[in-house]
């Protein structure tokens, strides 16, 4: 079976770690939206040749964002760093660049014992990328994507999705959103799991979600975004599925979660 959507992530990441860059920073401008909400971002990119046969890639890209003055909300939005109190420009783009060297000087220690075991050429990467889903109602959603690739017959990746409730400042849990009870939420979700097709073929053609499953029953997770007309679960691969499959996301309509919807919530994004 192949992914496509897959093959579309590593050829992306390929594209932007082909190039050896001279351990530069790359700052893309400021944008602002329709309500005013300003969003920066940093991107560090380099790569390191350790042996003939291994090169080494790194790649990550964070948002920013000015306007948010919120420690315990910028702790949130930056949970995968630890140890940072400072969630500034210049801070981030130091905590990247030792990131970056800490990546490559880890790699070459552990290589020692192994690498002239190596027989032909490979790159190992590790990537990461923050995107933004969407920010409405105060509601600022993000994705969160890591990648690594360590040898082996694939790269291994793994989503994040997280809500921010701007106006609450906090991370928004699946309780501020439905009372809906666990068991009833996985039978829906088990039910609308081939809605959203993940893409993946074999000789027959299409492979639906169902057919690659690894598990009995499918609990909601922390994994979640939404938008008018669904509450989406994002799953990893392993997660669910065989990794095949890539990644699932599984729709949830507002309607299936009728009567259980917090009203404040249902209020803000004017669901009927």
């Amino acid at each position: 079976m192949k992914k496509t959507i897959l093959v579309f992530n590593v050829a992306v990441f390929a594209l932007l770690v082909s190039c050896k860059k001279d351990n530069k920073i790359v700052n893309q401008t400021k944008i602002e939206d329709s309500e005013k909400f300003v969003i920066d971002s940093i991107s560090v990119e380099d790569s390191l040749k350790i042996s003939n046969k291994l090169k080494l890639d790194y790649s990550s890209k964070i948002l920013l964002y000015p306007s948010i003055k919120d420690k315990n909300l910028l702790d949130s939005i930056y949970f995968s760093y630890k140890g940072i109190s400072d969630y500034s420009k210049k801070n981030l783009s130091n905590f990247l660049n030792q990131d970056k060297t800490k990546y490559f000087n880890e790699t070459k220690t552990k290589s020692k014992d192994w690498i002239d075991d190596i027989r032909y050429n490979q790159t190992w990467n590790t990537y990461f990328k923050m995107s933004q889903i969407s920010h409405k109602n105060d509601f600022l959603q993000i994705e969160y994507l890591s990648s690594a690739y360590e040898g082996g017959a694939h790269d291994n990746y793994w989503f994040s999705d997280r809500v921010f409730d701007l106006k609450n400042k906090k991370k928004l849990t699946l309780s501020d959103i439905t009372t809906i009870p666990n068991e009833k939420l996985s039978q829906i979700l088990r039910k609308n799991m081939d809605r959203m097709h993940s893409g993946t073929t074999d000789s027959k053609g299409d492979v639906k979600n169902s057919e690659m499953l690894l598990v009995d029953v499918i609990e909601p997770n922390d994994n979640f975004y939404f938008d008018e007309k669904n509450l989406y679960f994002h799953y990893s691969p392993y997660e669910i599925t065989a990794f095949a499959a890539g990644d699932i996301v599984i729709p949830v309509g507002w309607q299936e979660l009728n009567g259980t919807l917090n009203p404040d919530f249902q209020k803000r994004l004017k669901i009927k």
